[in-house]
């Protein structure tokens, strides 16, 4: 070892976040440090002789390093997993410029087979085949088909192809709790013998060939996985990858970003990549492509034609459609429901009360968050605004019972509102679920708030519901249950709870929403439960969507189709463009009169919570 390699001017590793660089110079170089520091704008000084630069930067930056005047043979010294990384990098950044340049033909789909190895026993349709190949010809990549087409058994067969041709030896699948079974499913059924996979909890058994975690456990986990990725040659799939969409801004995004480059190879699979916008799909290339995937990103965007961002991005994703999967169409609509009276007279009090409150909160998004739930309360029941969520609901969601002022005019039309006077969207829903039960049709019927399940239930008792959300359970019997039992015509559940994961399409055909939020992608999730790979041509899908008149559900409405139709564009998927104008439809409802609205309220003894 040379004298400037037992001394070097200069050490560059990962911090121990892994997400950003530390750069250290030795004693007495401190103002050659600061020099180098002021040409990158991620620079955070940790001590007199140390800086830190986010990864990104300094993989996009690494001309700034011949500034740094000494350079001769061994005096920087890089840490072996960041030179890896770099060298990583920079064979990227020519690949996908290559690629976006030129978009060369992959592995032909009909050699897959071969590249499989002979302990690969699983079918594959043309299109996984097509979408293998793709993604064989990349180092890194992004599987952005739609759900129900077979992306678990795509990003199987991609790994099982690095194993037997490239000696990849580990597998670490990060994905929610719901897509576990399938991954053990497919392993079962596509390999033999099959890996030797576990449920991440602690460290990893040396002789595990695969680990699955949910994104709820990675942040604990880092450091302990991380090891196990850099022990041996391995990959990371992260499914439902839209999950880490806030990148280094959430504890999911930051974990992912982490383990991301202690792996050999690195795939996302999602059919939801961008559900609000441009910033979700830097963030997901930014894990896949470090340095080079938010300024691809950024560049195709630019200027907003997303039809020529499509076009410009598509070498280095692969997207199956709803189209290829040859499925018969949905009908979704939407049906706009006028508010009582009273109602309409609650809910604009409540306007009022909060446009003042929210004049002084514009930068507090907790503060607007909860202004939301109210609201979309309110445009659902008035009743709910009273009782407040429970704590099953996701976090963003829950909120107290709302204070109201004695002596404002909302607290007195609150106090005069009949406690058997239902909400429109009930009325409806009840219409709804009569009608499709006289002609034997099961119905998924979803909303946001949990005390609106529970009001439903109690509603709908004549058609012996199930329901699932975040406190029950027993969730896979209630899913049985409505799947199989012939008296059980109503599935209630929420997005949040049940939103991936779950085929229902043979059981059920129609859905109804009570409410929406802004979460494009949950709702597009959602609405594939029924919507899937295997359905017959004669079967009639049908969504309908609930809207209160003048409310924030028409607010919505719009948000959501703007973000859907940038996601369509994004991806060139007409069925994701579609359901950014639905159709217009007239309610059924009416022929509900108030007696007998009045009878039922007054039967369950509660307001509509």
């Amino acid at each position: 070892m040379t004298a400037a390699e037992e001394n070097p001017s200069l050490t560059i590793g990962l911090a121990p976040d892994v997400t950003r660089t530390r750069l250290t110079a030795r004693p007495g170089l401190e103002a050659d440090l600061r020099r180098l520091a002021v040409r990158f704008q991620s620079t955070t000084q940790r001590t007199q002789s140390s800086i830190e630069v986010q990864l990104d930067e300094l993989l996009m930056n690494l001309d700034a390093l011949n500034t740094w005047p000494y350079k001769s043979d061994g005096d920087v010294v890089w840490d072996p997993q960041l030179r890896a990384l770099v060298v990583d990098s920079l064979h990227d950044a020519a690949s996908v410029s290559s690629r976006l340049e030129n978009a060369p033909t992959a592995t032909e789909p009909q050699a897959i087979h071969e590249r499989l190895g002979p302990e690969w026993s699983g079918d594959l349709t043309a299109f996984q085949r097509r979408d293998i190949a793709k993604l064989l010809s990349l180092r890194h990549g992004a599987n952005f088909s739609v759900p129900g087409a077979g992306k678990t058994r795509v990003g199987l067969a991609v790994f099982q192809a690095l194993r037997y041709t490239e000696g990849i030896e580990r597998l670490l699948i990060v994905g929610p709790k719901s897509c576990f079974s399938a991954w053990q499913y497919e392993n079962a059924e596509c390999l033999r013998p099959a890996l030797t996979m576990e449920i991440a909890d602690g460290a990893p058994a040396a002789t595990s060939d695969a680990v699955v975690v949910n994104y709820e456990r990675l942040p604990n986990m880092v450091d302990t996985l991380g090891r196990w990725l850099t022990e041996r040659p391995s990959m990371i799939i992260l499914d439902e990858a839209h999950r880490m969409k806030l990148g280094a801004n959430g504890a999911y995004g930051a974990a992912c970003l982490a383990l991301g480059p202690r792996a050999r190879r690195r795939l996302i699979l999602t059919g939801t990549p961008a559900p609000n916008g441009v910033k979700d799909l830097e963030n997901l290339f930014g894990f896949v492509w470090p340095g080079t995937g938010r300024q691809n990103v950024l560049r195709a965007v630019n200027g907003g034609d997303l039809a020529q961002a499509s076009h410009a991005l598509r070498p280095l994703f692969t997207r199956t459609t709803k189209g290829e999967l040859d499925l018969p169409p949905v009908e979704t609509n939407l049906r706009t429901l006028p508010l009582p009276p009273l109602h309409s007279e609650v809910y604009k009090a409540l306007v009022g009360q909060f446009s003042a409150r929210a004049a002084g909160y514009e930068g507090d998004f907790q503060a607007l968050g909860r202004i939301l739930v109210y609201m979309l309360m309110a445009a659902t029941s008035p009743a709910l605004l009273a009782v407040g969520t429970t704590r099953y609901e996701p976090l963003a969601y829950q909120v107290p019972p709302l204070a109201v002022p004695e002596e404002s005019s909302l607290y007195k039309l609150m106090q005069d509102m009949p406690a058997y006077e239902m909400s429109p969207k009930y009325q409806e829903v009840l219409a709804i679920i009569r009608e499709n039960a006289a002609q034997g049709r099961k119905t998924l019927v979803w909303s946001t708030f949990i005390r609106s399940l529970n009001t439903l239930q109690r509603m709908l008792s004549q058609f012996g519901p199930a329901m699932v959300h975040g406190g029950t359970q027993d969730r896979e019997d209630q899913i049985k249950r409505f799947q199989t039992d012939p008296d059980c015509m109503v599935l209630l559940s929420n997005p949040a709870t049940l939103g991936e994961g779950i085929s229902l399409h043979h059981e059920c055909h129609d859905a109804v929403y009570v409410d929406r939020d802004f979460a494009a992608g949950r709702f597009l999730q959602s609405l594939d439960r029924i919507h899937r790979l295997g359905l017959s041509h004669d079967v009639q899908t049908r969504i309908t969507v609930l809207a209160s008149e003048g409310t924030i559900d028409e607010v919505v409405a719009a948000r959501l189709a703007n973000k859907l139709a940038f996601m369509g564009g994004i991806l060139d998927d007409p069925a994701v463009q579609q359901l950014a104008d639905l159709d217009e439809e007239p309610a059924v409802g009416g022929g509900l009169d108030q007696g007998d609205l009045k009878s039922l309220m007054g039967h369950l003894h509660a307001p509509s919570t």
